[in-house]
């Protein structure tokens, strides 16, 4: 057992404050990593302040995390003390059920346990994520992080890269599709890089004309201020899939009239209200609506080599530990490009 530096909030309504606490030491088939750099995801936000109503206080945020290992136990195949390695959204599952088998971890039918703000079921307590020096895993949920990528700016790969390169695989995007990403934050920038690197013909969605210089930038071929209906309509039963990424209210069938037949909206983005849906946008073209989560361990893996092999990172902006409420401050304004990472040898 060892003292753990971190940052935690012990309310709605209170700032991160530091804070220590006790992670055990690895077991047979269990790591620690010494955290370098997290990203803070949008989640942590909700979490922290209890938007969704579940947080257990204190609760220490972060599950975009990349370090090294120092310590490995004695049946650990996967690493060595000095590797690099990564924890995504999830520390572990029931491995047992169908989605488990399958490599969907996400949807285990027993619940994932998450990084942070989870029941840990086989230790007990609640799980504490990267916002801290460390962190001890199985090694079956850490990932192998490429030598070749900037490593401050591999860490949000760990939700927003997976999150949306799950279900542009799951949807076979690919060569010769047209594509639409709504919105350009910590998820939309990401989506727009990945669905270029797959081949597509990328449109971004936005109600900010001051983005389309950087949505051309990351691969989009095209930028439609969503708020403009003249331009909208240009591209009615047009897409094969559209991406949304968006967790504030909008118009969800403006976009699901964009599809053409047999194509398919997945939202990413979770906004606090539900969506009304005409249901004429699906049914006369056969349209489908979707949600799609994280990915599986494999397929996260499969990201992060994906993004080694096409040079895709994150654009971040670097804060210390310190400054990670004006952080938070800043997320609800999306004053961001387009994630921020924490240095987490700023604890000291």
């Amino acid at each position: 057992m060892s003292l753990t530096k971190a940052y935690a909030t012990t309310s709605a309504t209170t700032p991160l404050a530091p804070f220590t606490f006790t992670r055990r030491d690895p077991g047979a088939a269990e790591i620690e990593i010494q955290i370098e750099y997290c990203g803070v995801c949008h989640t942590d936000l909700h979490q922290a302040r209890n938007d969704w109503q579940g947080t257990v206080y204190p609760c220490v945020p972060g599950h975009e995390i990349v370090g090294r290992v120092t310590k490995a136990g004695a049946g650990v195949k996967k690493f060595k003390e000095g590797d690099l390695a990564a924890v995504g959204c999830m520390v572990d599952s029931c491995r047992t059920c169908e989605s488990c088998q399958e490599g969907l971890e996400q949807f285990c039918e027993q619940g994932p346990t998450f990084t942070y703000n989870s029941e840990d079921k086989k230790h007990g307590g609640i799980t504490y994520g990267g916002y801290a020096e460390a962190i001890v895993l199985d090694e079956a949920f850490a990932l192998r992080v490429p030598t070749s990528l900037n490593l401050a700016a591999t860490a949000p790969l760990l939700c927003a890269g997976i999150t949306t390169y799950s279900p542009l695989r799951h949807w076979k995007v690919g060569p010769g599709q047209k594509v639409g990403v709504i919105g350009l934050g910590g998820l939309g920038h990401m989506a727009v890089k990945l669905a270029h690197a797959f081949g597509a013909r990328v449109v971004l969605f936005t109600t900010s004309p001051g983005k389309s210089a950087d949505a051309i930038r990351l691969g989009a071929s095209e930028v439609v201020v969503s708020k403009n209906e003249a331009e909208m309509q240009k591209h009615v039963n047009s897409f094969d899939f559209i991406l949304d990424t968006v967790s504030a209210p909008h118009d969800i069938n403006a976009y699901l009239a964009l599809l053409k037949r047999d194509g398919t909206l997945t939202l990413v983005g979770v906004p606090e209200q539900p969506l009304p849906v005409q249901p004429f946008n699906l049914i006369f073209k056969r349209r489908q609506f979707a949600g799609s989560l994280i990915g599986g361990i494999a397929e996260t893996q499969e990201m992060l080599n994906f993004c080694a092999e096409h040079n895709i990172t994150s654009d971040i902006e670097l804060i210390p530990i310190q400054k990670i409420n004006e952080a938070f401050d800043r997320l609800l304004k999306s004053d961001v490009k387009y994630r921020f990472v924490i240095d987490m040898k700023s604890l000291g």
